[in-house]
């Protein structure tokens, strides 16, 4: 009789910490997401949110990703659920998740809350977003890493940026995301980079942190240093005009391959990593 009125009150206990326990994120849309229980089960849609999920220690309770995250390289055993802007809906309720995470441009929202699925929207595009997503996603997570970790990143960014001669200082630099063209401008997490770089942005802030340029923008810039993609570097000199760009004149130009350019456009852990590949630019490059 004793155990059985044990056993009962170690239930009422579990049962009343399980209503008592409640958490709540305002993710970037502005809703107030309510969680009963730490998430155990997890979708990110988002490859900046599965690194930060992973670099808070908790790769582990991810159970879906979407076709883009690839780091750390445990992730790529995931079950694939589609992008941001096309995600599988029926192959993420299957998964059963605890939570998904994707951007706030994700058009997943409405449709995965409908089906009774938690769903938090965060989206880091400058690196106080990032610094702030940490945060909230270590809040999710009931972990306390986020400091250290954001700690990691800005020591990593300082440590590339004492690596970059001073004859490059204030080097005026175009970096082009992909084509379009779509350029990194001085409000994006890049272009913060290229800031603690020492160089110059040569997308001013106001025209936001990833505007579509018109390609005679660039001419007129006429940057030193071009930062490009190999896809989007094909035929570069051949847009009108841009032969005669002093960058490409004096062949000042960063080619970055396919993974080198999957680092250095994740807003998320790997900052210092990209702050590394662009120094490496400007020590080869810059004129």
């Amino acid at each position: 009789m004793r155990k059985l009125l044990a056993l009962v009150l170690t239930c009422c206990a579990v049962l009343d910490w399980h209503a008592a326990w409640a958490l709540q994120v305002t993710d970037d849309r502005g809703v107030t997401v309510t969680l009963t229980r730490p998430p155990q089960r997890i979708v990110s849609l988002l490859p900046s949110l599965t690194e930060s999920v992973c670099a808070l220690g908790a790769c582990a309770r991810l159970v879906g990703v979407d076709r883009y995250s690839n780091d750390p390289a445990s992730v790529r055993k995931l079950p694939k659920v589609g992008g941001g802007l096309d995600p599988n809906i029926e192959a993420i309720v299957a998964l059963r998740p605890d939570v998904v995470l994707l951007a706030t441009s994700s058009r997943a929202s409405a449709r995965l809350e409908s089906l009774g699925l938690k769903v938090v929207a965060l989206e880091p595009k400058n690196y106080a977003d990032v610094r702030r997503v940490l945060d909230k996603i270590a809040q999710l997570l009931e972990v306390t890493d986020a400091p250290q970790v954001w700690h990691a990143i800005d020591a990593g960014v300082t440590a590339a940026a004492q690596s970059v001669p001073e004859r490059v200082r204030n080097t005026r630099v175009y970096f082009e995301v992909n084509g379009g063209p779509y350029a990194a401008g001085a409000s994006s997490f890049i272009g913060e980079t290229l800031a603690r770089l020492g160089v110059q942005d040569i997308v001013p802030a106001a025209l936001g942190p990833f505007p579509k340029l018109n390609p005679e923008y660039v001419v007129r810039a006429n940057p030193d240093l071009i930062m490009v993609g190999e896809r989007s570097a094909q035929g570069l000199a051949q847009r009108p005009g841009w032969a005669g760009i002093r960058a490409i004149r004096g062949q000042h130009v960063c080619v970055f391959n396919a993974q080198q350019m999957d680092v250095l456009i994740q807003p998320g852990p790997r900052i210092a990593q990209a702050a590394r590949l662009m120094a490496q630019c400007l020590r080869d490059k810059a004129p």
